[in-house]
């Protein structure tokens, strides 16, 4: 997505931040959790505090608006993440049911640093945390775009900074249709509140062997009728603490199995 700043500090940012902009070093502006804006280098970054932040961009909807934009509540932070587009919000989707994402911000910093004989300035979609504690930063592109030479030519910079920054870089394009229409549906067992997670226990113990969903499900009928039963299925479904092959629509034939698991909680 390119960058378009409004606020009134923009300008001095530009000019108190290009005595750094070198070759080695690129510029950073994010907004911390009281959003106020915060200028720094890539080398320096609090990733901590750029997490726990606000948008570095803000979002502003009008009628006949091209790009559908709202907030989507994660599981994965507790608290809701900003989307542009519903592509997106698709690649949201598919990090909050990763297992190996524990962290997810949106539009998280403004990057400025030197490409060749210019500048170049890029707020990248999506910077993701993962369990082994390394840090990857997303650009979502529809496919129609990325082959685009200034698409191409502002991802090779971006993955270059990553890479020198120890970040991971990713363009992503879609999935496999089939894949995120069961994430989709998945997504909406995602709250733990609304599960009966004293059934967890009893439905992990079911599952050690390879089962049919409506197997399991029925396993289950004299803990709790199925309208409570099934969810609590789904919602381990999404948590990988259940697997299964999502590249085939979901359904009673579905085989599930247990994966590991920390006993009585849900991580």
């Amino acid at each position: 997505m390119g960058v378009a700043m409004t606020d009134k500090g923009t300008a001095q940012f530009w000019a108190g931040i290009a005595g750094i902009v070198t070759n080695s070093e690129v510029a950073v502006r994010f907004r911390g959790g009281d959003g106020m804006f915060v200028d720094t280098t890539l080398r320096r970054l609090p990733i901590d505090e750029v997490l726990s932040g606000r948008p570095v961009r803000e979002f502003r909807w009008w009628k006949g608006k091209r790009h559908y934009s709202g907030w989507y509540w994660s599981s994965t932070t507790g608290g809701h993440v900003v989307y542009e587009s519903r592509l997106e919000l698709a690649r949201i989707l598919l990090a909050d049911q990763d297992r190996d994402v524990v962290s997810i911000a949106a539009q998280p910093f403004l990057l400025e640093g030197v490409d060749g004989d210019r500048v170049r300035r890029h707020v990248p979609d999506l910077l993701l945390g993962h369990a082994d504690g390394g840090f990857s930063v997303v650009d979502v592109k529809s496919a129609d775009r990325v082959s685009d030479p200034k698409a191409i030519a502002q991802f090779a910079w971006t993955r270059n900074i990553c890479e020198a920054h120890g970040f991971g870089f990713e363009v992503w394009s879609g999935c496999d249709s089939v894949v995120l229409g069961n994430v989709r549906f998945l997504a909406g067992y995602r709250r733990p509140a609304l599960i009966a997670l004293e059934l967890v226990d009893t439905v992990m113990a079911l599952a050690t062997e390879q089962v049919e969903f409506s197997v399991l499900e029925r396993s289950l009928a004299r803990s709790a009728p199925p309208q409570v039963v099934r969810p609590v299925i789904l919602h381990l479904l999404w948590r990988s603490w259940l697997s299964a092959d999502l590249t085939r629509s979901l359904s009673g034939s579905t085989v599930v199995s247990a994966t590991a698991m920390r006993a009585g909680v849900l991580a």
